[in-house]
């Protein structure tokens, strides 16, 4: 892990990272079908920037959606980079589609 007190939970919509126990960022998810698990947003919050956490939640977050066997849809700006520059993934990868874009306009905000 990036920070040794870090660890990284799924809930119903979200894969949270956690500091000392304190949420400290999150990765969003909806999943389109039972195949292809689309994140679509990814924040930490800025007292925790500059330490690798967003990469460590996504990559837990990624690797379990792998293991589940669902595809992964990247469609939050850094889930694309990421994925771009860890190819670990690559085996797992989905290529967003226009059906995956207005699902993620249509969930509440």
């Amino acid at each position: 892990m990036a920070d040794g007190r870090a660890t990284v939970a799924e809930a119903a919509d979200r894969y949270t990272i956690s500091v000392d126990g304190e949420v400290v960022g999150f990765t969003k998810f909806v999943d389109a079908d039972d195949r292809r698990r689309v994140f679509f947003h990814t924040e930490i919050d800025e007292r925790f920037s500059g330490r690798g956490l967003a990469g460590t939640l996504v990559a837990e977050a990624l690797a379990e959606t792998r293991s589940l066997g669902l595809g992964i849809v990247p469609v939050c700006p850094y889930v694309a980079r990421y994925v771009e520059r860890h190819h670990e993934f690559d085996d797992a990868l989905l290529e967003v589609t226009p059906d995956d874009l207005e699902l993620v306009r249509a969930l509440p905000q």
